[in-house]
């Protein structure tokens, strides 16, 4: 069986994915029924528009035509609803005309995106994890042909890093990424600082382009980790630390301001590694869900103003319909952020950044919630604070979620009465990669000059003759699948 064998040849799977999946972090959330409606009605558009171009279903799907006709379906069912907040700004004719669908879902924009994620399929961690757990097995991407092995866990080969690099540099714009971690103790790591170090090298090679940066993964309330800082900063060439609040020895997180969390800080900062990335929102449950909040981030901000504070995720929480700001309301999600800007006196555009890995793709099912969540991260983290993430590969590819974040738009009702910004070219090149250049130190115009003639963009150039993007997501999409992920963890 081919890899070519496993695609979607009906055109069943849409390329803007909205469904039920999750990192892993948080327990998969249904998609509602305006978001089924939405599929729906963008399958039954891709049927008419493929055989009015002579198409199949799937040629079509494919095309910058069934990626627009998809956001144009998607508009359809959220308007039919009263959700219009924001939307897609997509011509109708952009679902027949190449010219018009290109100009609207395609670009030419520097792409950084700053999470991303693979699995070793091979590493020690799998000796720990009962035969039983199996995260991925019945899962669509179990079908591809690198995991046909005939070993139990073998579908986890249809994570490695030459299907992170496939999906990452040959389906999608993207041009950098930063290889993450998920929250683990050291030895239960599905990827290994190793492991990401011996990819970095893998993509490096490809023609020495600087494409792939790594964190090092550091929980300071756990035994060895503060003191393993001096070897990830010393050894591994890392970009950030990597840590998360929630997690901890029996389930306890901590606050930044705690004595581990200035410890982990102090750390850092002696050992010249500025920016520290912090998971917050996605909580992983009720226990220590206060600690998935950022009251601690405005306070840590104001007494390390030489220090970088990326908050992963900018503490969104799936289940909460985001409003606009109010000083002292006390919600929950996105607000705790601001409201410890509010409280601390930090500024826009000042030491606090706001990553949207897994909030942008959760965001994509409901307009009125993107328009609130970006309007208020726009307007209190800043223009310039705003980072594109994507937590790929558990989404797939990232491609559909850089063509709607390029025609999403807040709508003109929702800049006047709560004082959002529109979203302009201008302020999209900042979101997907100008605004992470200055954090993780890259000079644009020279990772432009390396990518425009590495052997990556060579190759995607080639690949773009016949392109063959699964549309496929791959982290668990239900409950009983999130239980086994969890168990990756210990």
């Amino acid at each position: 069986m081919t890899t070519k064998d496993l695609l979607d040849k009906d055109g069943l799977r849409l390329p803007i994915k909205i469904d039920s999946t999750s990192n892993g972090e948080y327990e998969p959330i249904p998609i509602s029924e305006r978001s089924q409606q939405g599929n729906k009605r963008a399958l039954e558009l891709a049927t008419d528009y493929s055989k009015r171009k002579g198409q199949s279903r799937r040629q079509f799907l494919v095309s910058s035509c069934g990626a627009a006709s998809t956001l144009l379906a998607i508009n359809q069912a959220n308007a039919y609803h009263g959700r219009t907040g924001g939307f897609y700004d997509v011509r109708d004719e952009s679902a027949l005309d190449n010219d018009s669908a290109n100009a609207e879902v395609s670009g030419g924009e520097f792409i950084f995106d700053v999470q991303g994620h693979y699995v070793n399929p091979e590493g020690d961690w799998l000796g720990r994890i009962p035969p039983s757990s199996r995260p991925y097995a019945g899962m669509d991407k179990a079908s591809c042909e690198a995991g046909a092995t005939g070993d139990d866990r073998g579908y986890l080969n249809c994570l490695s890093e030459s299907e992170f690099i496939k999906d990452i540099f040959l389906d999608s714009d993207t041009d950098i990424m930063v290889l993450s971690f998920v929250p683990s103790t050291r030895e239960n790591e599905p990827v290994t600082i190793e492991d990401a170090d011996k990819t970095r090298q893998i993509v490096a090679e490809l023609s020495g382009s600087k494409r792939l940066m790594i964190h090092g993964r550091v929980n300071p309330n756990q035994e060895g980790d503060l003191e393993g800082m001096d070897e990830l900063a010393e050894n591994w060439n890392i970009s950030a630390f990597k840590t998360y609040t929630q997690y901890g020895p029996g389930g306890i997180g901590f606050f930044l301001h705690d004595d581990p969390g200035v410890a982990m800080i102090e750390r850092a900062q002696r050992l010249g590694v500025k920016n520290i990335c912090v998971h917050k929102g996605l909580p992983f449950g009720p226990q220590s869900y206060e600690h998935s909040q950022s009251s601690d981030i405005g306070i840590v901000a104001k007494m390390f103003p030489d220090m970088n504070f990326l908050v992963y995720h900018s503490s969104f929480v799936g289940g909460n319909q985001e409003q606009e700001f109010v000083d002292g309301s006390g919600r929950d999600g996105i607000d705790t952020l601001i409201q410890s800007l509010v409280d601390n006196e930090v500024g826009p555009n000042a030491n606090v950044f706001a990553e949207l890995g897994s909030t942008w793709r959760f965001l994509m099912r409901d307009p009125d919630n993107a328009a609130h969540a970006l309007g208020k991260l726009l307007k209190y983290c800043g223009e310039e604070n705003v980072l594109w993430g994507t937590d790929s590969i558990w989404y797939g590819s990232p491609q559909d979620q850089i063509q709607a974040f390029r025609t999403f738009q807040i709508s003109e009702e929702f800049r006047e009465r709560y004082g959002y910004t529109e979203i302009t070219s201008e302020l999209r090149r900042k979101v997907f990669g100008l605004n992470a250049s200055v954090p993780y130190g890259i000079d644009n115009a020279e990772i432009r000059a390396l990518t425009s003639t590495d052997f990556v963009t060579k190759e995607k150039l080639a690949y773009q003759e016949d392109p063959q993007p699964n549309f496929l997501t791959y982290g668990p999409k239900n409950r009983r699948e999130f239980l086994n992920f969890l168990k990756w963890g210990g």
